[in-house]
């Protein structure tokens, strides 16, 4: 597709018409005579679509606009120039866009010019080439689950398939087949949603590089590109518009990519993807371009919406509600996909991902090499994230340099977070050992539950000596996030719950806070303990999100709600969050959109007594959450359970998780020898 500038049959209107906008996009600009300090990645889009232009419509306007932009590129002597010229992302791009421009426009372009670009594509090349080479096991080389690698390799790719040059490609190739055999089968990603949309599109234009040069299809081989929309669909935010912010996020607009959703709903017949990309590429679009904070962003790639999008797949708007991807431990649910519906994204695993994690250490171990690019990854197992009713409730801190726990909705033990945080690369060089992961996981779409349980005690200073540090999150069917927060340490220390908001939160008696952002809000209570001290504070996150450009800042500024216990050897915090609820009097809707619940009420949960284990009733929607995730023993007057949760929706169907036997009111309902999780009944 991508060589021959041949897409899939059938009538395109909406892709030949953004096609043609972005060609013209630039004609009012002043190509630049000297490489500016911040990236020029752009030129290189500038220069390919009016180059496909030219070639889908025969205007010749946009032959001499591919053209300014071509004579700008290759005049620059090199190709980055703030960080790591000729060898990291602007090379990368430019290398890509150029060759294809060369070769769909190379033989209408004047004798000079196309002379110079193709001097200009191997010099570049050959400096990729050598670099890639000689830093090998150090850096984006090998770093094979980071988009430098791949952005790097496909543009190397696609520079040797126009000039016929064959080491190149058989690298390229090489790294691309070590790539996805190593990337999680999940499709998750562990730099977020921003780099997905940044980095993983240079792999399928890859794939369709090798496919038509060489005609190998390597579309299957891995698994992670046939599961990867699902990763990035359940990290959208209800509405569609926004995308849920673990990881490095510049902000919450830049998470969609129109043409690589149109190739994996041609490749892999995905409607779901195949109706995303209609909508970002529609009725998202300029929103998008304008609000993200990512450059090039989504406008550039209309080249890939023509060339990828296939008329024959059928759209169809997502409906899956839950998903578990066990490489990340990434747990997501949602009431619905309606704006004002009510979304949690939950994670806990090791650095990067157990698979990352796990073959670095191999590398590192048997080779020497350093596989493991943790720049974008953050000391956030055991965070969360929610959104309701159109807006963020519980946020994470977005983009930073000097990475923290604190920043994150996490715990803190004498006031510390994660051991050797406050850096960049904040996994690197550390134990093997210090890992976190999630156990005890349901998600149940049919009946609306969810529910995990992360480990992350070992995550902190050893010096500490925590035994335990465990935080189990229940999402209901109406939309309630219920949080059990189990500590235990060998020596006395202060135990800290953090909460960030995007506003102060409002604080009420008995340690409950309102946590309010636009018309939305949600009730925070806490049933234990009952002596913690409370408090808001406002955290400021800086960062540079881009070595090539080196002036550019992000600035977030995140309020976070703190609940300090006395010191003591053992901690729990009880803890329920309520979308639509508040401090007074009845709200103004239900919690959880499209499943909602009761108008009625303050939309208050109350403490369950339990003579083991740990119970919230919501008696608006008559759910009831009952919780060992240690002791794995469950009894109130009503419940007798071995399980490490006991869930009952409003028709009293019960849902465990970890269970061997159950009884409720007096009727055995589950006797089983192995543990079990799921609906009962």
């Amino acid at each position: 597709m991508l060589l021959s500038a041949t897409p899939p049959p059938g009538p395109r209107p909406a892709q030949e018409l953004r096609l043609r906008e972005e060609a013209a996009r630039h004609r009012g600009l002043t190509p630049p005579r000297t490489h500016p300090l911040a990236s020029v990645t752009w030129l290189g889009p500038a220069a390919s679509n009016p180059a496909l232009a030219y070639r889908t419509t025969g205007d010749r306007a946009h032959l001499d606009e591919s053209r300014r932009w071509i004579e700008a590129a290759v005049r620059l002597p090199h190709w980055g120039r703030a960080h790591m010229p000729d060898h990291d992302l602007d090379a990368g791009w430019l290398l890509h866009h150029l060759s294809l421009a060369y070769r769909w426009i190379g033989d209408e372009l004047p004798d000079g010019t196309r002379a110079l670009l193709r001097y200009k594509l191997l010099l570049q090349g050959r400096r990729m080439y050598e670099f890639a080479v000689a830093s090998e096991g150090s850096w984006w080389s090998s770093s094979y689950w980071q988009n430098h690698n791949w952005i790097c390799h496909a543009g190397l790719a696609t520079a040797g398939y126009v000039l016929g040059k064959e080491e190149w490609t058989e690298r390229a190739r090489d790294n691309l087949g070590t790539v996805l055999d190593l990337m999680p089968q999940d499709g998750s990603h562990a730099e977020g949603v921003v780099y997905w949309r940044y980095g993983v599109p240079f792999l399928a234009i890859h794939l369709d590089l090798l496919q038509e040069a060489e005609g190998i299809d390597w579309w299957g081989r891995g698994g992670f590109l046939s599961s990867t929309f699902r990763y990035r669909l359940h990290q959208t935010a209800p509405g569609f518009a926004f995308n849920v912010d673990h990881g490095d996020c510049h902000d919450r607009r830049s998470g969609h990519s129109a043409g690589l959703y149109y190739r994996l709903a041609a490749q892999y017949g995905i409607a779901e993807a195949q109706w995303m990309g209609d909508l970002a590429s529609g009725e998202l679009l300029w929103q998008e371009a304008a609000e993200s904070g990512v450059r090039p962003g989504i406008l550039p790639e209309a080249y890939l919406e023509y060339l990828w999008y296939d008329p024959s797949v059928e759209a169809a708007r997502p409906t899956e509600t839950h998903a578990f991807f066990p490489d990340l431990g990434l747990l997501t649910a949602r009431t619905g996909w309606d704006d004002d519906a009510t979304l949690v994204s939950f994670k806990a695993s090791p650095g990067g991902g157990r698979t990352a994690w796990e073959t670095s250490a191999k590398h590192r171990a048997e080779l020497g090499w350093e596989t493991l690019n943790q720049g974008h990854h953050h000391p956030d197992s055991g965070s969360f994230v929610l959104v309701a009713q159109g807006e963020f409730l519980a946020v994470d801190e977005g983009y930073s340099n000097r990475k923290r726990a604190a920043h994150h909705n996490l715990l803190l033990v004498d006031g510390q977070g994660y051991a050797d945080e406050d850096r960049y690369h904040v996994y690197e060089g550390i134990p093997y050992e210090r890992q976190a992961g999630q156990r005890d996981v349901l998600a149940d779409a049919e009946g609306g539950w969810a529910h995990a349980t992360a480990e992350i005690a070992a995550m902190y200073d050893p010096a500490l000596g925590l035994r335990r540090l465990d935080r189990t999150l229940v999402f209901t069917p109406s939309g309630r996030l219920v949080l059990l927060d189990l500590a235990e340490a060998e020596q006395e220390r202060a135990w800290t719950f953090l909460l960030q908001t995007d506003r102060p939160a409002e604080l009420g008696p008995g340690g409950e806070a309102l946590v309010r952002s636009g018309k939305a809000t949600a009730l925070l209570q806490r049933f234990a303990p009952s002596d913690a001290a409370v408090g808001c504070e406002v955290t400021e996150v800086e960062a540079n999100p881009t070595s090539s450009t080196p002036e550019l800042r992000l600035t977030r500024t995140l309020h976070t709600l703190r609940a300090t216990t006395p010191r003591s050897t053992e901690g729990a915090f009880l803890t329920a969050l309520t979308p639509g609820g508040s401090l007074g009097g009845p709200p103004d809707g239900p919690p959880g959109g499209s499943r909602g619940g009761s108008p009625a009420g303050s939309l208050r949960g109350e403490r369950i007594a339990c003579d083991e284990g740990f119970g919230v009733r919501f008696t608006d929607t008559r759910e009831t959450v009952l919780l060992s995730p240690v002791g794995r023993r469950v009894r109130t007057e009503a419940v007798d359970a071995h399980a490490a949760a006991v869930l009952l929706g409003p028709d009293g169907t019960p849902y465990t998780v970890g269970c061997t036997r159950l009884e409720v009111d007096g009727r055995v309902l589950l006797d089983v020898s192995e543990p079990y999780t799921g609906k009962v009944g």
